[in-house]
């Protein structure tokens, strides 16, 4: 089957929080508000029912140019994920060189990683996220063009943005396979202009900014399921080419209907990098 020929007999369908739009901007304090300041505001909306596809069929027909997301087998050398000297050792140079490979870029810049954890989370250790269950991208037409500044000297940022530049998630289980909380992805050709939702992220030290969205029936979503240690799923969360069908891709965790019970608690990394193309 290709992706002209799709059905819905290999789905499940499950519940994705989108968001209403609002006149006033949605935030979310990443520490402490001020007193008196809800940590966010946002219209949550639940769509229910939404048909989530396999996608490991038609693997081989998704590309980051398109859709905006392409799954791989990746091997690591990284023994333990929960050691931040090897993630920055071992693993940064391996997504850097997988990146270079699976891209053609001729410079990638890794700036940080993300590792969330259900068991560490609901403990309170620190360090450690739970699965965002929200429909989002990580990355703005603003705030992707402000990461490249951030990481940049001056000079060698203006250069580079004249060229093409992307910001890529790349997502793997440090145990696997997923059982539970998987990650749903967006064909990013689907989305409309009228679907993004800028929320500001506020630091202690400076506001981001992220897209959300609204629902869109036309949305057409997919994801992979029981995802292993050795597969990496690549999301393009900015592209800095305005006609890119695959600009920006909108994902979420979401309750998967067939997840077994006591399922293996999700554990998986994000590390986010810039990649730029000569």
């Amino acid at each position: 089957m290709s992706l002209q020929e799709l059905d819905t007999h290999n789905a499940v369908r499950a519940t994705l929080n989108y968001l209403l739009r609002t006149e006033k901007k949605p935030y979310h304090y990443t520490f402490e508000p001020p007193h008196g300041v809800p940590a966010r505001f946002a219209e949550i909306n639940p769509v229910e029912n939404v048909v989530i596809r396999n996608g490991r069929p038609l693997a081989g027909d998704f590309s980051l140019d398109a859709q905006g997301f392409e799954l791989h087998r990746h091997n690591t050398a990284v023994e333990n994920f929960y050691d931040e000297e090897e993630i920055r050792d071992v693993y940064y140079p391996e997504v850097e060189e997988f990146l270079k490979s699976v891209t053609g870029a001729e410079k990638v810049v890794i700036f940080d990683h993300t590792i969330r954890s259900i068991p560490k989370f609901a403990a309170g250790e620190k360090g450690f996220r739970e699965p965002v269950r929200s429909v989002h991208c990580d990355y703005t037409a603003k705030s992707g063009v402000r990461r490249v500044h951030d990481h940049l000297s001056a000079g060698e940022a203006e250069a580079r943005l004249k060229q093409r530049v992307w910001e890529v998630n790349v997502w793997r289980p440090i145990q696997g396979p997923v059982e539970e909380a998987p990650l749903a992805v967006c064909d990013a050709r689907t989305i409309a202009p009228d679907d993004f939702i800028a929320s500001d992220l506020i630091y202690p030290d400076k506001v981001g900014e992220i897209y959300n969205f609204a629902y869109n029936p036309a949305h057409r979503w997919f994801y992979f399921p029981r995802m292993e240690r050795n597969e990496a799923l690549i999301l393009k969360c900015f592209d800095s080419d305005e006609q890119a069908p695959g600009r920006f891709s909108a994902h979420s965790a979401f309750d998967d209907p067939e997840t077994p019970q006591n399922p293996r608690p999700r554990e998986s990394i994000e590390t986010r990098a810039l990649v730029f193309f000569g």
